[in-house]
Formats: C-alpha cells, sequence, structure tokens
C-alpha cells in the first residue's frame, strides 16, 4: 500500500514536471501585406472623411490554432484618402502627413505589439497592445477576430493621447463647425 502511495505520488511529480518543462509551440505566421488592408476613418462635426493606409510588416503568433500574439508596421507615408479625388484629396492627405496630424516625415512608421491577448469566444479575443504613434507608445484594446488564413479587427484611437491636436476641441476652443473629433476608427482586414 505504501509503494502504491510512493509510485503515485512519484508518477505526479514528475508528470507534472514534464509537463511544466515542455516547451509551447508558438508558430508565427507573416501577414500577407499586398492582400491585407487597413482602413480609417475621421469625423469632424461636419461630416468624415476615409480611406487606407498600408502595411509595411505583419505578423501573427499561434499556440495551435489559439491566437497568442502579433507584430504591425504600417507604412505612414502611404496615408491616402478615397473619399475625395482631385484638389482636395491632394490637399487632404497633405496635412495628415504634415506636423498638424502624424509628421510623416519625422515619423514614417508606426508599430502596433500585442502585449496580451485573451480567448472571449470561438475564433474570438480581447487583445491589448501598445500601439505607437509620432514617437508616442499607448496601450489599446479591441477585438480579433480570427477565421482560417483570416484575422480582422476593428479599433478606436484617440489621437490626442499621441500628441495629434490639430482641431482638436479637447485642446482649443471655439473652433465651432471646424472641430475635428479625436477618436479616428481603424478597420483591419488580414490574410495570412
Amino acid at each position: 500500500m505504501k509503494q502504491n502511495v510512493l509510485s503515485l505520488a512519484l508518477a505526479i511529480v514528475f508528470g507534472t514536471s514534464l509537463t511544466a518543462s515542455t516547451p509551447i509551440e508558438v508558430v508565427t505566421k507573416q501577414v500577407k501585406t499586398t492582400e491585407s488592408t487597413v482602413t480609417w476613418k475621421g469625423y469632424k462635426v461636419t461630416g468624415s472623411h476615409y480611406g487606407n493606409i498600408n502595411l509595411n510588416s505583419g505578423s501573427l503568433s499561434f499556440d495551435g490554432d489559439k491566437l497568442v500574439g502579433g507584430e504591425f508596421v504600417v507604412d505612414m507615408s502611404s496615408l491616402i484618402s478615397t473619399d475625395l479625388e482631385g484638389e482636395y484629396k491632394g490637399k487632404l492627405e497633405g496635412h495628415l502627413k504634415s506636423d498638424d496630424f502624424f509628421g510623416v516625415e519625422k515619423h514614417p512608421t508606426s508599430t502596433l505589439v500585442f502585449t496580451e491577448v485573451k480567448a472571449n469566444g470561438k475564433n474570438s479575443y480581447e487583445v491589448t497592445g501598445d500601439l505607437t504613434i509620432k514617437g508616442i507608445t499607448k496601450a489599446v484594446t479591441f477585438d480579433v477576430s480570427v477565421y482560417g488564413s483570416k484575422a480582422t479587427a476593428t479599433m478606436k484611437v484617440d489621437r490626442s493621447e499621441y500628441d495629434v491636436r490639430y482641431g482638436s476641441g479637447s485642446f482649443f476652443d471655439n473652433l465651432g463647425d471646424k472641430t475635428i473629433y479625436d477618436e479616428f476608427d481603424l478597420v483591419v482586414d488580414l490574410q495570412f
């Protein structure tokens, strides 16, 4: 009887230590940047503007079929408006790339690095990550859905946290209908 108890105890100890030391097999999958899209939409009192921005690189990390990480670099110089044409399109794009907004000449890329991933349903995750815009890093939380070799995410970003103040009612008074809201949306469709 004592030998059975001792054998059971040793089996539990060694079984637990083997399980605890088994490394997680994380597989990193590169995002197909030319097949993936990042769409932005910004809002002002009198309407909105929207467009696209390109990924320089991106990857998602999985343990089996479970999302566990991700890392992305966005090419800020690729920012375009798709809701305007001609002269007004050029003016908006130039203004968004200027120091009034994203200062693309000094800050040609923005990054997002996942710091925590929690499953919150089948194929659905709550992700917290470090978003860096204009050299300023802040934590953001958003939902990601993964289906096969595709992932989608939608997030709201508060531009005022990244020193993007132009036309912001948070920093300037009496802007009236010239006010541009601080939050903008990003909709991300990834192929990997």
